[in-house]
């Protein structure tokens, strides 16, 4: 088994976490690097083992428009400043992923500058894609290209190009020679070429035999990025919405049946990358209506078959939402010295290390197998196991307590590691009582330390009641008003399939694939709306293709 089996992440967003300025002026370093060392030991405490870091190169604003692969951004340091964080990383134990930004650079990457300043002459022009000398881009540089997202500021890497293939293999040699890294997620991977990709799988399998490459893809069959020959792992969005959606809507069934997907889609040996937010997505916090669903949702990330993933803050319960297009409060400045504590006096950070703890010394939810026990729409029951051990886990989205009769293993006794209460096993059965908008992990006695910490769950759910009353004072008029407001959806022309999928619009492209999931079964209002959200063209070339 490799490391990374039985990774639980910590996601840094760097230039957020640190304060750094939104601009880069390539100014005198400012070692703001060295302000996240103290946050190490915070990690281990928690019960993480790694730390996904990134962006970290030079870069022009928010870091995803890397100038210089070879240099920390200036507003975080220098390089030494980031071998030094690495180092102390591994002196603490815990494993260290960069972003890696592979799919496109900024306009200020030097082969970028080459083209704007020879033109045709450059011996760069076929670095990127569809470069056009008779055509103009948003910015007036006499020349238009591909782009990512419909940014000219992201300038697409012609990834068919032997020369582009060989600098970014280069980079990653660089960055485990000079850091030691233990690993890079590959930003933007569901538009990335294939071979590509295979390239840095083989480069990753050469610099380290436990290096690992996981993927950013947000749509399509995950099996076809995370496979013995392209990438460990892939992000799995399709879980992170059911997590908090199961629990907006009480409805348990979304989640089970995302786990069956997925399970279907991959296999049981591919563990994806789960998580609740992310440095591009509202914080679960601000995200669950219902507060006290905390607990039931981190029971599942931690749980579920996966690597859990906590985005630095969210431990502690902090809101964070999309405002006005920007991302900046999902990225917010932290001090340390306000958070040091959390751990002895903060429910929900109590609530996350007990949790990272249980599942860093039982294997079976690293590696066992997942079995559903019990699904209702507010309540939920499943199983992982191992070698003869059973863990069971209750989950309840309701208002009212739940009672339970489950199977489980062949120990006598079982103990729920976040109350200490123990149940007696009665013909094969446990019957156990889960309070409501909260959970438990059951653990054979003989599994069970006395080291484990009990949560005062009772301390986020008047968390949460507050908030509830809160949210109930604050709502007017406009929500009946709303009521009489209904806006008229547009007519939806009718797309040509017959077209080839290169020819097609993205309504087309989206309409391609909902009938290619009409032909495997039926299309749920879930799978329906991850094709209706996801709007990037080349995702969905890539998810068309996707399917057989």
């Amino acid at each position: 088994m490799k490391w990374y089996d039985e990774a639980i992440f910590y996601h840094i967003y760097p230039l957020g976490l640190t304060g750094a300025p939104k601009q880069n002026d390539y100014g005198e370093p400012v070692s703001r690097l060295n302000e996240i060392i103290p946050w190490i030991s915070h990690i281990r405490e928690i019960g993480c083992n790694a730390i996904y870091i990134g962006p970290l190169f030079e870069s022009v604003g928010h870091g995803y428009e890397t100038t210089d692969y070879k240099k920390l951004d200036s507003r975080l340091g220098t390089n030494d400043d980031l071998a030094d964080f690495v180092s102390e990383c591994h002196r603490q134990g815990i494993r260290v992923i960069l972003d890696g930004v592979f799919n496109h650079t900024g306009r200020d990457f030097f082969a970028f500058r080459d083209i704007i300043q020879n033109r045709e002459r450059s011996p760069y022009k076929d670095w990127y894609c569809n470069v056009n000398f008779h055509n103009n881009n948003s910015l007036g540089d006499g020349f238009s290209y591909d782009n990512w997202g419909g940014h000219d500021i992201l300038a697409k890497l012609n990834q068919h190009n032997p020369a582009v293939i060989e600098y970014i293999c280069d980079v990653i040699r660089f960055w485990v020679k000079e850091f030691d890294i233990d690993g890079i997620r590959l930003d933007a991977a569901d538009v990335m070429s294939f071979d590509y990709m295979r390239a840095l799988r083989q480069t990753a399998n050469e610099v380290k035999s436990d290096f690992w490459l996981m993927g950013e893809v947000i749509h399509g069959d995950y099996s076809r990025w995370a496979n013995d020959g392209i990438l460990h792992s892939v992000t799995n969005y399709m879980l992170h919405k059911a997590l908090y959606s199961s629990h907006n809507d009480c409805n348990y069934f979304e989640a089970a049946h995302t786990v069956r997907y997925v399970s279907n889609m991959t296999g049981d040996r591919l563990r994806l990358y789960t998580f609740v937010d992310n440095h591009d997505v509202e914080r679960i916090y601000t995200k669950l209506r219902n507060k006290a669903h905390f607990v039931p949702v981190h029971i599942m990330l931690y749980t579920l078959p996966g690597i859990p993933s906590v985005y630095y803050g969210s431990e502690f319960g902090i809101e964070g939402r999309k405002e006005r297009g920007s991302d900046d409060s999902l990225r917010p400045t932290l001090k340390y010295e306000e958070y040091k504590d959390a751990v002895k006096n903060n429910p929900y950070t109590q609530l996350i290390a007990a949790l990272g703890k249980v599942r860093r010394n039982t294997p079976a939810l690293c590696y066992g197998s997942y079995r559903e026990l019990e699904l209702q729409n507010t309540h939920f029951a499943y199983e992982r196991s191992l070698d003869g051990n059973s863990v069971i886990v209750t989950v309840n989205n309701g208002d009212n307590s739940v009672s339970m009769s489950l199977a489980c293993g062949n120990s006598e006794e079982y103990i729920g590691v976040l109350t200490g209460e123990r149940v007696c096993v009665r013909d094969g059965h446990i019957q156990v009582s889960v309070s409501a908008n909260s959970g438990e992990i059951w653990l054979p006695s003989g599994a069970y330390s006395e080291s484990f910490k009990k949560v005062k769950i009772h301390e986020i759910k008047k968390t949460a009641e507050a908030v509830i009353c809160e949210l109930k004072d604050e709502k007017s008029v406009s929500a009946e008003a709303s009521e009489n407001v209904k806006e008229k959806q547009p007519e939806t022309k009718a797309a040509d399939l017959n077209k080839s999928y290169d020819e097609m619009t993205v309504e087309e492209l989206q309409q391609a694939i909902l009938e290619k999931m009409r032909r495997n079964g039926p299309v749920t209002d879930y799978m329906l709306g991850t094709v209706r959200e996801n709007t990037h063209r080349g995702s969905l070339l890539n998810w068309v293709r996707s399917f057989n």
